[in-house]
C-alpha cells in the first residue's frame, strides 16, 4: 500500500489510489467535476507545492546548479508546519492505504515530486 508519485493527466496505474494533485493551480479549462474522471486528481493539495515564487525559479533552471537552488528552497519550505505535518501524514498512512501524489510535469527528475519523492521515503514512506 505504497505511494506512488506520478504525473497528473496520466491514466491512473492499478492499486494507485487516492491521487492527490501537488499543485498551485488547478488544470486550466477542466471543469471542478471532471478532474477526477480525466486523471488529474482527487484531492487537490496546494501546501505540498512550491510556493508562485519558486515555480517560476524550477521552470527557468537550466543547469543543475539551478536545480539544486530550487530544490534547497522547497526543502526550505516543506519543513514549514503545515507542508511538514502533511507529508508526516502521507509517509505514516502510505502503510496502511495506496495513495498517489502528482504534478503535471513531462520530466519527474526535474519536477518537484521528485523532491517529494526524497522528503517522504526520509520520513519512512513506502513510495513506489
Amino acid at each position: 500500500m505504497p505511494i506512488h508519485i506520478v504525473r497528473l493527466g496520466a491514466p491512473r496505474q492499478p492499486e494507485e489510489g487516492l491521487r492527490l494533485g501537488t499543485v498551485r493551480r488547478p488544470p486550466r479549462g477542466v471543469p471542478k467535476a471532471e478532474f477526477a474522471s480525466r486523471d488529474f486528481y482527487d484531492v487537490w493539495q496546494p501546501l505540498l507545492s512550491p510556493s508562485a515564487e519558486l515555480v517560476h525559479e524550477a521552470k527557468a533552471a537550466e543547469d543543475e546548479k539551478a536545480w539544486h537552488a530550487f530544490k534547497r528552497k522547497f526543502k526550505a519550505e516543506m519543513n514549514h508546519p503545515a507542508p511538514s505535518q502533511l507529508l508526516d501524514l502521507l509517509a505514516a498512512l502510505s502503510h496502511h492505504t495506496s495513495l498517489a501524489v502528482g504534478c503535471y510535469c513531462e520530466d519527474e527528475a526535474h519536477c518537484h515530486r521528485s523532491v517529494l519523492r526524497e522528503l517522504l521515503v526520509a520520513r519512512g514512506a513506502k513510495v513506489i
